[in-house]
């Protein structure tokens, strides 16, 4: 039986995960304002660019582990394209990060346009973690668009947890955020942090549901949950038995749930992440549905901007696609 003062030393940094809680809290906060000012938020790369073959792995598929990346296929002698290009331009910048858009000429990109199989142009598919999907082809009613739009960061989010982050304007650099003043519930947030630290899980809990039941998207509170939540569902498990019925039993989906929650405490990420993967690819329905689920809430738990997340979703993506 698992002690009851279970850690997550050696597998996750709180630190760590408060730091990327509040980068997420402010990239919501980033591109609420880019909407109310009708502005784009700030960061690294650019909402709108042109991509070409030789930096498709970097600009996109790499890009495309932490925001849906929309790829417009155009020719300056296409008519069409010269509508719907600014289109998805001026979309781009008002969803303010939610998705950025990469622009392929397909007269310098043969390449890129023989392999996802275009037909004819303007021709719009996405790329999320890594994984084309076909969106459109046509110069298409701007209600459509936005209708296509809503579905893919809605899918982004909900299968593979991401949401996207703040990008800088064209040729814009990124400016350097003032330091954010205490919030209101960081009092809270340390004494649940403390709690976590300490093995008093119920009061973590506690704690943590008490910041989201007043501020329901606290990214800090909401990993700080997660974290403690796994502590609570594995401080009674019997780890020998656990894996015994997982190996005995490959298809029982909840035995392999409580095996990838049990690598993921003994520090073993990547065989959690994997066990949950192959879960996902060799079940249907609920269990599926089960499986994948939480996946999602432990890669909470480590923080979407570790590589072995991104790798995960990844994984993720080529068995639900």
């Amino acid at each position: 039986m698992q002690p009851r003062n279970m850690s997550m030393s050696g597998v996750v940094d709180l630190a760590a995960v408060k730091a990327a809680g509040e980068a997420k809290q402010k990239a919501e906060q980033a591109r609420a304002e880019a909407a109310r000012t009708g502005g784009t938020p700030a960061a690294g790369t650019p909402l709108v660019f042109n991509v070409d073959e030789a930096g498709f792995q970097q600009d996109v598929l790499q890009r495309s582990t932490e925001v849906p990346v929309v790829l417009d296929f155009w020719a300056e002698w296409c008519e069409p394209c010269k509508q719907l290009g600014p289109l998805l331009e001026r979309l781009a910048g008002e969803y303010a990060g939610k998705f950025v858009l990469a622009k392929v000429d397909v007269d310098a990109n043969q390449m890129l346009f023989q392999q996802f199989g275009v037909q004819g142009i303007p021709a719009v598919f996405a790329v999320i973690a890594g994984q084309p999907v076909p969106l459109f082809q046509g110069a298409a009613p701007e209600a459509q668009i936005r209708q296509v739009l809503d579905q893919l960061i809605q899918a982004a989010e909900q299968q593979f947890g991401i949401v996207g982050a703040p990008v800088a304007p064209q040729g814009g650099e990124a400016p350097v955020p003032a330091e954010a003043p205490a919030g209101p519930y960081d009092a809270a947030l340390a004494a649940a942090g403390a709690a976590l630290d300490a093995g008093d899980l119920g009061g973590a809990v506690r704690a943590y549901r008490n910041v989201l039941s007043d501020d329901p998207a606290n990214p800090e509170a909401k990993l700080g949950l997660a974290q403690a939540e796994l502590l609570q569902r594995v401080q009674d498990l019997v780890p020998a038995d656990v894996r015994k019925a997982a190996a005995e039993n490959p298809a029982d989906v909840q035995a392999q749930i409580r095996a990838a929650d049990l690598d993921l405490v003994g520090g073993h990420v990547e065989d959690a992440f994997g066990r949950l993967v192959d879960t996902v690819k060799r079940s249907a329905g609920d269990d599926r549905e089960a499986a994948r689920v939480r996946l999602l809430e432990l890669f909470e738990v480590i923080g979407g901007d570790d590589p072995r997340v991104v790798s995960a979703r990844t994984a993720l993506a080529r068995v639900l696609f």
